[in-house]
């Protein structure tokens, strides 16, 4: 699709599905999946395990093969010989696995390990163990290319020996990978999002495209850059009302001060217990904020959070999009701009599955 923008409509959209095929795991929504549509992929399926969220995804794309399962059950099929032949043709494995036991707003070290009942699922899971379940998969499959996306949280700290854990296994299942950590607002996406994108590529097709990285170490050569004009809020900004603030996040907000970064400020300013730091503010004059699946970030200019225009628009989701009576801050929240996608998965193509 020509002229990529955080603004459009499925209706519209034409979808050239001359690219390569693509099957999205974790798929949410369908955040990644209209990515790669936009992009020009077909993306044959999906798996997704919370029932609520797949059936959105159903009613928007209708995929050719749904499995409604933990990702583990999947790989239990392709050991058992029932998965369609198609599946083993990909050109793009996509995942976004789980990514709480991470997230900077998360309780990280406190949660490595466990097993947790989650919304996403109605079963026991170790999350963060669900990225090794995704690349299993991959080893299965062999897809020519993978793309997997994360917090930034994964990069840092004590998180960093996942991350060493993922390039790994990933070279046992036969890709070389490399990792960026993108910023949606310097995409065309309205919004302030950092996230960290595995790019892995299949040995035997990587051959010719290959770098000296160090002495005695080669990767492909491949490169994601991005520059785009950052979209205030203010761009995106509608007259809807219909998520008001109250009770003591107005009273709080009624106490804010120009620069002040979260509804925490007014609080620490008022009481010795301050809470509320995660309700960052959202500034007519600055990119919004990260949209998360409660996105309880206020305007400063008005006694309100996003409305569902200005979610749907600061997620470059399609206006049209039927969120089946779900929240949409819920869903955008918890997917992949779509925008990121397409400009990731077009250089994909651009850099090396057109070379192929």
């Amino acid at each position: 699709m020509e002229n990529l923008t955080y603004k459009w409509n499925l209706a519209t959209a034409n979808f050239t599905k001359d690219k390569g095929k693509v099957f999205s795991c974790f798929a949410c929504g369908g955040g990644s999946t209209m990515g790669y549509k936009l992009a020009g992929y077909d993306v044959i399926g999906c798996n997704e395990i919370d029932k609520r969220v797949n059936e959105v995804y159903v009613k928007n794309h209708k995929p050719k093969y749904n499995y409604l399962c933990d990702i583990r059950e999947l790989v239990e099929l392709e050991r058992n010989n029932e998965l369609p032949a198609e599946l083993y043709n990909l050109d793009i494995l996509d995942g976004s696995p789980p990514c709480s036991s991470f997230s900077l707003a998360g309780k990280r070290e406190k949660d490595w390990g466990k097993e947790k009942h989650f919304r996403e699922g109605q079963q026991k899971q170790i999350l963060d163990t669900l990225f090794f379940d995704f690349i299993e998969l991959g080893k299965l499959l062999q897809p020519k290319c993978m793309i997997i996306e994360n917090v930034k949280g994964l990069l840092m700290g004590e998180a960093k020996k996942y991350a060493i854990k993922i390039y790994e296994e990933l070279d046992k299942a036969g890709y070389y990978a490399l990792h960026f950590l993108l910023n949606a607002n310097t995409m065309g996406v309205p919004q302030n999002r950092e996230r960290v994108f595995f790019i892995c590529f299949r040995k035997d097709l990587a051959e010719p495209f290959l770098d000296n990285v160090g002495l005695f170490e080669k990767n492909v050569r491949f490169k994601l850059e991005f520059s785009e004009k950052p979209i205030l809020f203010k761009e995106i900004k509608t007259n809807e009302t219909d998520r008001k603030l109250t009770g003591k996040i107005l009273h709080l907000w009624k106490k804010r001060k120009l620069g002040d970064l979260s509804i925490g400020f007014p609080c620490m300013r008022e009481e010795k217990r301050c809470t509320f730091f995660s309700h960052i503010f959202i500034y007519d004059d600055k990119v919004s904020s990260t949209l998360v699946a409660n996105d309880y970030n206020p305007l400063f200019s008005e006694p309100r959070y996003r409305n569902k225009t200005e979610v749907i628009l600061c997620s470059s989701f399609p206006l049209d999009y039927d969120f089946l009576n779900q929240q949409p801050h819920y869903i955008c929240g918890m997917s992949v701009p779509p925008l990121m996608i397409a400009k990731i998965s077009n250089e994909v193509y651009k850099q090396f599955l057109s070379k192929l």
